[in-house]
């Protein structure tokens, strides 16, 4: 099959099979006289293993990893499953920085009534008194308020 067909029947774009290509994740296919990509039920099979784990948010090394114990680098599953607990993990300390956001952005939303004029918004006071309170680390002086990037956690756990 051509790469268009692929592409339907893995339910991506054609340039993502050329990235996953570039990437050594997906084999390079054979050639047509035409120097078309020619593209075989295995290639299909793999590119849909690599979209079910990048569905599962799994990273390239990752993925590549369990694609090189499913090839034949590992004597059994113990590598594959402790990858998955690290993952585990990954997906935890996610969880925990997405709920300290969602508490930081609930304690923002109630220091506006709504009704105030904007430039007495609680909400607008509240980001710019955390920015300017910040230390140079990007913690306030209590040590709980970090400067991350849209809205990370600092990397001491702590709510950005």
């Amino acid at each position: 099959m051509r790469i268009g067909e692929l592409a339907r029947r893995s339910g991506c774009l054609p340039e993502t099979v050329r990235y996953y290509e570039r990437e050594g994740l997906l084999p390079k296919p054979e050639r047509s006289e035409g120097n078309y990509r020619l593209y075989t039920e295995d290639h299909l099979s793999r590119l849909l293993f690599i979209r079910n784990c990048r569905a599962l948010e799994m990273s390239l090394g990752e993925i590549r990893t369990l694609l090189a114990i499913k090839d034949g680098a590992g004597a059994d599953c113990r590598e594959v499953r402790a990858l998955l607990e690290a993952h585990i993990g990954h997906v935890t300390e996610r969880l925990a920085r997405l709920g300290a956001l969602r508490d930081q952005l609930a304690a923002l939303r109630e220091r506006c009534g709504g009704v105030t004029p904007v430039e007495l918004c609680g909400i607008l006071q509240g980001l710019t008194e955390a920015v300017a309170g910040a230390g140079v680390d990007g913690h306030t002086a209590e040590g709980h308020a970090c400067l991350g990037d849209a809205g990370s956690l600092c990397g001491r756990g702590r709510p950005a």
